[in-house]
């Protein structure tokens, strides 16, 4: 899928996964086939989406488009900049220092840990009772 000017990336937050192409243009960000700010009600989460392009002042020269699914809306905005980064340092590897020292690069990997079997939770236990 790789055109000119094209550049693909995948990323992950939890259990959300994020297609992204970053095309050059004028700073429109399409989610799931809906703008930005229809997708993503509330403002810090479109913040976060947005943090890698105004990190390194790029916001208006990419059009960002991705197709995300899993997750709830942080995890998903999560990944989305996830990919975003690795897209923008596809694009433009001098800009790797700048999202590296964000901490944008590596994916973060926080994931609920699973419950266990004849227990209450993934930590939490039945009450003990000695009698």
């Amino acid at each position: 899928m790789e055109k000119e000017n094209v550049y693909y990336s995948t990323g992950k937050r939890k259990t959300s996964v994020a297609r992204t192409w970053l095309t050059p243009g004028s700073g429109e960000i399409i989610v799931n086939n809906k703008p930005i700010d229809e997708y993503f009600k509330i403002e810090s989460v479109k913040g976060i989406v947005k943090h890698p392009l105004v990190l390194t002042n790029t916001l208006e020269s990419f059009d960002v488009k991705s197709k995300v699914v899993g997750g709830g809306i942080a995890g998903q905005a999560g990944a989305i900049r996830h990919g975003i980064t690795k897209a923008l340092i596809l694009a433009n590897p001098d800009l790797r220092k700048a999202l590296k020292k964000a901490g944008f690069v590596r994916r973060d990997a926080r994931v609920k840990e699973r419950k266990k079997y004849g227990q209450k939770g993934a930590r939490a236990r039945f009450q003990f009772s000695k009698r």
